[in-house]
């Protein structure tokens, strides 16, 4: 099957190796050409304007596009006038399901299918393959299981769950219609939001390993600082490389990323690396936003993304606002965190 990719960035270039080593023919189209070169080189055809893209894919044409939430309304503005009654628009991205149902109303108009498919699997989806939500047209997903098929792990990548061995499912392989249009992209959100939750667990639960040490340093003893109970308590010089390669074998909280955990460690204990601010994509925030507005508690993941906009400094005035209260009706000066103050 020949297809094109719009946008061929991290996840979109990869999608497209992955692609053409399963057979299938791709045309590519980025904003710079010169990052669709490595692509041609391997196999794939270059089509710098939109219109040279249009005209390189057979009837009825399939249209991926990998590229940022922000830019997909304009991207589909400007070409879904080349596109012809038939011909199917994929989003991958991250939109949210709100866009999805609105932008399948208007091309429904046209009679173009718009599927909205929740890509997962990262820099590693060349080699482990990408899971797929996948939202829209029934007709439109039946047409592309041959595509979807090559993306996704396949049915090998994890044993099957006891009594779901003949279930007919997809699923197994690595890929779900998931419902209607917005259905692919609502799941998608959905386990993003679930990805900050367990990413916060860990670094929360590995930052309690790493003060675990805090019984052997010199602590001062002051108004301001409380002081350990017994220092004893907390005398243990742990490994964590280590331990997260210890609990990647046999342990319940084993997981692909406790597995990326173990790795980033084994390359240094410190992460000197990283400076700790940890962005959001919105996923995270819809997902909150959702559970808000049909009334179902998610105070795990609520929480991790509220640490997110913290460890970017947005919570500096609060803890300055903080210390100033604790001035004011206690006479408490600050503590610097040299120990001096």
């Amino acid at each position: 099957m020949r297809m094109g990719m719009i946008g061929v960035g991290r996840m979109g270039g990869d999608m497209v190796r992955r692609l053409l080593k399963g057979g299938h023919e791709c045309v590519v189209h980025a904003r710079r050409p010169s990052s669709m070169e490595p692509l041609v080189r391997e196999g794939a055809l270059g089509a710098a304007p939109l219109a040279e893209l249009v005209s390189l894919l057979p009837k009825p044409r399939v249209v991926w596009l990998m590229i940022p939430a922000a830019s997909v309304d304009r991207v589909i503005a400007d070409i879904a006038p080349l596109l012809d009654a038939g011909d199917i628009l994929i989003d991958g991205g991250n939109s949210h399901y709100h866009d999805d149902i609105r932008r399948c109303d208007e091309l429904r108009d046209r009679s173009i299918h718009y599927l909205d498919v929740g890509t997962s699997g990262g820099v590693w989806g060349l080699e482990r393959g990408y899971c797929l939500m996948i939202g829209g047209e029934r007709e439109a997903v039946q047409y592309l299981d041959p595509l979807f098929a090559t993306l996704a792990p396949g049915r090998g990548a994890a044993p099957d769950s006891p009594g779901r061995s003949d279930s007919g499912s997809s699923a197994e392989r690595g890929y779900l219609h998931c419902g209607p249009s917005g259905a692919g992209h609502f799941v998608k959100m959905v386990h993003n939001g679930i990805e900050y939750g367990m990413m916060a667990a860990y670094a929360e639960g590995f930052n309690i390993l790493a003060h675990a040490n805090i019984g052997s340093q010199e602590r001062e003893t002051d108004a301001e600082t409380t002081p350990l109970r017994d220092p004893r308590h907390f005398r243990f010089e742990l490994n964590l490389a280590d331990i997260a390669e210890l609990w990647r074998r046999g342990s319940v909280v084993s997981s692909w990323l406790l597995d990326l955990t173990a790795r980033a460690l084994a390359a240094g204990q410190g992460l000197e690396r990283f400076s700790g601010q940890v962005s959001d994509s919105g996923e995270g925030r819809w997902t909150v936003a959702t559970a808000i507005e049909a009334g179902v508690p998610a105070p795990v993941l609520a929480t991790a993304l509220f640490q997110r906009f913290s460890s970017r400094g947005e919570a500096d005035f609060a803890d300055r606002l903080l210390s100033a209260m604790r001035y004011e009706f206690g006479g408490h000066h600050e503590k610097s965190t040299s120990g001096e103050g």
